[in-house]
């Protein structure tokens, strides 16, 4: 389903246009705590939102297996993971922000991560995300 790209609830939506090549489905900006921010044509609001509570939660599984790749603080900088019929790409976008993308199978892998990763260095001023505050000011968990 196409995104209108007047939706007001999807003002940052024409961003991750720039991610617009062969074999992409779509694209999501998340919150590192699973909110979406934006998402391209090709997925709804709805789809966007469980895709972004999804991707974060895969970045928090990436973080946790980071000591595996030489040692505690190994900071992730993007997960990979493929299926059968696609990959999802996640990497940082931005403070507190991150960018998700949907493909086919039949993708350029280094195509892909490198125009992700040009789209966060533009942009990522535009598309960085504060941590949830609680009332009284403090860190929401």
């Amino acid at each position: 389903m196409a995104i209108p790209a007047t939706d007001s609830a999807n003002k940052l939506g024409w961003l991750l246009e720039d991610l617009s090549v062969p074999g992409v489905r779509f694209a999501v900006l998340l919150s590192e705590d699973g909110l979406r921010i934006a998402h391209s044509r090709g997925i709804n609001r709805d789809e966007a939102e469980r895709f972004s509570a999804a991707a974060s939660g895969l970045r928090s599984l990436g973080k946790a297996l980071g000591e595996f790749c030489g040692g505690v603080g190994n900071g992730v900088r993007q997960n990979m993971t493929e299926y059968d019929q696609g990959m999802i790409f996640i990497t940082a976008a931005g403070e507190g922000a991150l960018l998700g993308v949907a493909t086919t199978p039949e993708i350029d892998v280094g195509l892909i991560a490198h125009r992700m990763n040009e789209l966060a260095g533009r942009v990522g001023h535009e598309m960085g995300s504060q941590p949830r505050r609680r009332q009284d000011g403090s860190e929401a968990p």
